[in-house]
């Protein structure tokens, strides 16, 4: 994990979704932001795959679950994710979206609850406080390297008009450098030295967040959670050879009080490449 990043370790809430929280974020910058996490640890626990080989019931209950535990949002997007940098900014209607083909996701829309699916990626959290602007990235090895980080920050400045160095981040729950083995070919794609015979081991979050620092982010945070060693409590893909479910990371701006709601959803505007 990068030096420069202040460690934080997401909060368990209470309630029937077994879900944790960026602390402070919700009383410091007015946003909703976490992650759902496994729950129990016989059967398939709180699984949100879209692809799962659960059934499908089941996988649409806990969706009905997790929709209902933030009173307030009536909107919810999120993607069939491709491990790419496209980003997607959202108004229109209300309900609940599937995009294609989208890693990324913007809104301003109060009441729009932004969504994308993990288990060892890192979701990517921004927020703009002072527009009331939020982003959420789905950041693989793919994805970083292929700049998800720099375009959704310059994306979400552009959005909420301001200037790149007022946004916040957090790199959310995700594999750890330790864990992370890879083959050359990743460690050359996002830019970390690769020397000797290998193998080698990447940290993710740490790249993302020097990229970030690059781009003149200073409210830059990470979590000191890790999918793999931290299994017993969250999906890894990677430490169960594939055969793990899916947790989902939510960012969204909560209606204003006394508002029926504001949200609006979504049109999946795509943003350009």
């Amino acid at each position: 994990m990068s030096e420069r990043a202040a460690a934080v370790a997401e909060v368990l809430l209470p309630g029937e979704v077994p879900r944790y929280e960026i602390p402070g974020w919700r009383d410091r910058l007015g946003v909703v932001a976490g992650i759902t996490a496994r729950g129990a640890t016989d059967g398939p626990g709180f699984d949100l795959g879209l692809w799962t080989r659960q059934p499908v019931a089941d996988v649409m209950a806990r969706w009905r679950t997790l929709r209902g535990a933030e009173p307030g949002f009536d909107t919810f997007v999120l993607a069939h994710q491709v491990h790419g940098s496209a980003l997607a900014e959202h108004t229109g209607r209300r309900g609940w979206t599937i995009l294609e083909g989208i890693d990324g996701h913007l809104t301003r829309q109060r009441g729009t609850l932004l969504l994308v699916t993990v288990a060892d990626c890192i979701p990517v959290y921004l927020v703009a406080p002072a527009a009331r602007a939020v982003a959420l990235l789905h950041a693989g090895w793919r994805g970083t390297a292929a700049g998800i980080v720099t375009r959704g920050i310059a994306s979400l400045a552009k959005l909420a008009g301001v200037a790149q160095a007022d946004i916040v981040m957090h790199c959310g729950v995700g594999i750890c450098g330790m864990c992370y083995e890879v083959g050359r070919e990743v460690m050359e794609a996002c830019g970390a030295p690769a020397s000797g015979a290998g193998p080698w081991r990447v940290d993710l979050r740490a790249r993302l967040i020097e990229e970030a620092r690059r781009l003149g982010l200073t409210s830059v945070t990470a979590s000191s959670w890790c999918s793999a060693h931290d299994r017993p409590t969250f999906y890894s893909y990677r430490a169960s050879g594939g055969a793990d479910g899916r947790m989902v990371a939510y960012i969204g701006l909560p209606p204003a009080s006394g508002s029926a709601s504001a949200a609006a959803a979504i049109d999946g505007r795509a943003l350009p490449r």
